[in-house]
This record gives structure tokens, sequence and C-alpha cells, in this order.
């Protein structure tokens, strides 16, 4: 059986959302479960996340799945919906939905919806992803209130820059969503997780954190436990084979490392087939029996080596964190010019996966 194993903490993930709480007394919270909740398992994030008051994800089919695992609380698409198809299973499910563009409510307005459904205005307020020109909001919230079968709920942005706590860009955002949005009503939701963090005065009615659920810091060269928050994921494997090799003598692919000395070297059983960054360098850090030490040379797709000059006494099957408990994956995927999200988004499916309570 292969060592290469990723344990999701249910207890982190819990003590988490309990620190979303604590920054952000006063606001509901919408948990971002996209992308297989950020590569920790949909169902199980959700689930163990029983005290979110919902939930966002990118597009219908995480939100059915959602519904099948029998989650009951209020799932916003946050994509919107890409086509009139998709509105009697938005119905059915009772999703809530995020109008970004004007087709999208000339769309609702030709069909006879049979249920209402409720909805969110999303305003662009420079970051220029998604989103409706601010100049624009007020006649297409008019137009959402009074359209029969639709609930208004209110108004949401993107923040771009947020992670950067020096940006002058998040307080013109704020500025042009204040101005855009003061007179319309409804409730308001700003803050991703580097808003609930650095930008209290955005926390509104609704946050949406994502990365910081999973233990990740979402600011520029900040680590998870400056916050208080845990890991979530731990990927794991541990040494396959151990060997000296001479000095002046290369390691891996390429050629592109050699030996100064004559030195132990450690195999471990993880590779970019598994999701570790084909790209982390030479010096990214490993924790072996609790210790770092080195990667060196490249990673291929099944296998990394390590420098075990500070740990001659390993021996196969010792083990290996790649990253979470003790080493965090902020730190990885800065020595592969990443960012964390990534990472945890990228472990592949022959990896075994498991749960804590």
């Amino acid at each position: 059986m292969r060592r290469t194993q990723v344990s999701i903490s249910l207890a982190a993930l819990r003590h988490n959302l309990a620190q979303v709480r604590r920054l952000a007394p006063n606001s509901r919270v919408m948990a971002a479960v996209k992308a297989n909740a950020y590569g920790h398992g949909l169902a199980r994030v959700a689930l163990s996340l029983a005290g979110a008051d919902g939930f966002g994800v990118s597009c219908i089919e995480e939100a059915l799945a959602l519904r099948q695992a029998g989650i009951t609380q209020p799932i916003t698409l946050l994509e919107g919906f890409f086509k009139a198809d998709e509105l009697a299973l938005i119905a059915q499910h009772r999703l809530d939905l995020v109008i970004h563009h004007p087709n999208q409510l000339d769309i609702l307005e030709q069909q006879s919806l049979a249920q209402s459904l409720r909805v969110w205005l999303k305003i662009d307020t420079g970051m220029h992803r998604l989103g409706v020109p601010p100049e624009a909001a007020a006649a297409l919230w008019q137009r959402i209130q009074t359209h029969p079968r639709l609930q208004a709920l209110g108004q949401m942005t993107h923040l771009a820059c947020a992670d950067e706590l020096g940006s002058s860009m998040t307080a013109r955002q704020l500025a042009c969503f204040s101005e855009t949005t003061q007179a319309l009503g409804g409730l308001k939701t700003i803050a991703n997780s580097a808003g609930i963090l650095g930008w209290p005065q955005c926390h509104g009615d609704w946050v949406r954190p994502g990365i910081m659920l999973y233990g990740v810091s979402p600011l520029l060269g900040a680590r998870a436990q400056e916050h208080g928050l845990l890991p979530v994921m731990t990927l794991r494997s541990e040494l396959i084979a151990v060997k000296q090799v001479a000095a002046g003598e290369s390691v891996g692919y390429g050629a592109s490392w050699q030996c100064p000395e004559e030195m132990p070297i450690g195999v471990v059983a993880v590779g970019y087939g598994d999701g570790y960054p084909r790209h982390a360098s030479t010096g990214t850090p490993v924790l072996l029996n609790g210790r770092e030490v080195p990667l060196i040379g490249r990673v291929s797709m099944d296998m990394i080596c390590v420098d075990l000059r500070s740990q001659p006494q390993a021996q196969i099957g010792d083990p290996v964190v790649l990253w979470g408990e003790g080493l965090p994956v902020e730190r990885v995927a800065e020595h592969a010019e990443t960012i964390a999200y990534e990472l945890l988004c990228g472990v592949t499916r022959r990896v075994e996966c498991i749960e804590t309570p």
C-alpha cells in the first residue's frame, strides 16, 4: 500500500469556524466550500461545519451534492446560473442566486418561474471580474425588487487586494460599495477571509470565509497560527530509501543538484502525481521525524529526495510531513512560487484520505 496519505482534522475545521465567529461576532457566516471545499472534501466539510449559517459554491453541481448530503442551510451559487434550464433545479433545491450580469436578469424576466428565487446583486467595485457596474446597480436592484418571483436579499462585492494590508485598493473598493449601496437597502456581504482578518469595517451582515476555514492565512507573508487558526489538511508520507552518495554526485532528474560532500540522502514516497508541487525548489522544508530537512533536486512524479545530513540516523519507514501539522502549507507554497490554495486543491485522487474527528 502506498504510504502517502492526507488527513483531514474536523476538529481543526470547527475551531477555525469558531475563530471566524469570534472575529466577526455580528455577521452571519457563508462558508466557502467551492472546489471540493478547497480540496478537503465537499460533503465532509459542510457536514462538519453545521454551525455555519450558509454555504457558498461556484456551480449547481456543487450545490446539488450538498443537498444530497443532507445540507439544509442556504446555499449560494456565487457565479449565479449559466443557462435558463438550470432554473428549475435551482428552485427545486432552494438555492440562492448571485446576479452579476444584466443578461442573467433578462433571462429571469423572460421565464415563467413557478417558485420564488432569492437573489444577491453583485457589484464590481474595481476587481473587474464578476459584477455589474456601480452606475447600473440601482436600476438593476429596482428590477429585482419589482419582479414578482424574485426575493431581493442584498448586495455583495469581492475584494481584490485585501491580502495586502497596506494596499489603498481595498479602501477605494469599500468606499465605492458604500456609496453605491447606501440607498438600496437589503443585506450586505463583502468580506472574504482576508477581509475578515484585516478589514473589520467590511464585515457587514454576512462574511464569506474560505481559506481561513482550512487553517491557512490569506494575508501576504503571514501564517495561520498568527490568527489562531489550525491546519485542517496534513499531507504525510515516509522514507522509502536511505543511501550514501559521494561528493560531486548528482541527485534527481537533470542532475541539477550535486552533493557538496559525501552525504546521506532520503527518498520520500510523494511527488507531483500526488499533488506535491513540481516546482518546489531545493531547500523547500520537509518535516522528517518532527524536524525539518531540505528538499534537494527536482520533484519527480512519485518521489522527492531530502538532505539527511542533519538526521544521519534516519531510517526507512520514518514519518514525513509535507505540509500541515508542524509545517505550514504557506511556507511550502512560497518555495514553489505559488499559493497555498493551489496546493490544497491539487492533492490527487490516488492519495488516501483519512478523517480525524
